[in-house]
Formats: structure tokens, sequence, C-alpha cells
């Protein structure tokens, strides 16, 4: 199993904040004889604008020497476990966790929004030090 993000607990309780519940961590998909591991599964069982919603995270924090490149490797891994999610549990969406800081340095990029765009990322920005989450992006 991969280490942890050093933003992993902080989203952890900012989802619980926002009323998801969790469920996985890490939730793990099991291919043939294969498993990998998304950083956190979650349900919303209580509000009812998410009643029944299950989402997948997966957290970044793209503190590399080169943010194009933590950039092109989570967008893979991003793409890499939505289709997998997809087979193995339909209905549940993937989300990418990135910082407040990173979605507005690195995110808004052009080089970087269109392949967003394009691909349909989902993302999740999140306040690292008051464990809030600031926006959901579909």
């Amino acid at each position: 199993m991969p280490a942890k993000d050093v933003y992993h607990d902080p989203v952890r309780a900012a989802l619980i904040r926002d009323g998801w519940e969790i469920t996985h961590d890490p939730y793990t998909i099991p291919i043939g004889l294969d498993r990998v591991f998304v950083d956190l599964g979650a349900e919303a069982p209580i509000a009812a604008e998410k009643a029944g919603r299950r989402i997948a995270v997966e957290i970044k924090s793209f503190r590399g020497p080169s943010e194009l490149h933590d950039f092109e490797q989570a967008l893979g891994q991003f793409v890499f476990y939505r289709s997998l999610i997809g087979r193995h549990e339909p209905g549940r969406e993937l989300f990418l966790a990135v910082s407040e800081t990173v979605y507005q340095m690195t995110l808004r990029r052009p080089i970087v929004e269109i392949p967003l765009r394009d691909l349909g990322v989902a993302l999740l920005v999140f306040d690292p030090d008051r464990e809030e989450i600031v926006r959901w992006i579909p």
C-alpha cells in the first residue's frame, strides 16, 4: 500500500466536516490479481442534496520540483483510477483533491486547464489549515 499524502488527514477531516462518511481509507480497487489504492472512499448519508452519493478521492500535494510533472502524474493516475472505478463500482465518482494554493497557482494555468476540462477531471479544492472544502468542481 502506498504512503499517505501529506494532506491525507486534512482532506479526511474536511470531508467529515462537510457531512461525508469515510467508508474506505484507502479505497481498494481489485482487478484480477492486482489491486490499486485510491486515498479515500466516502458516502453522503445525511445531506439531502448528497444523500446516497458515493465518491473516491485521490489527494495530491504537488510538492515535486516541477508542478507540470506533478500534474502529468496526477492526471495519468486520475484517468487510470477513474477507468477502473467505472468497472469496479459504477456510480462512484472520482475527485482529485488539491489545496487552494495548488488550484490557484497551478491548475488555473491554461496548459493545465485544457486537459482538466477535456478529460472531465472533477476537483475537490480544500484549505489544509482550516481542514475545509473550499469548492467542488465537477
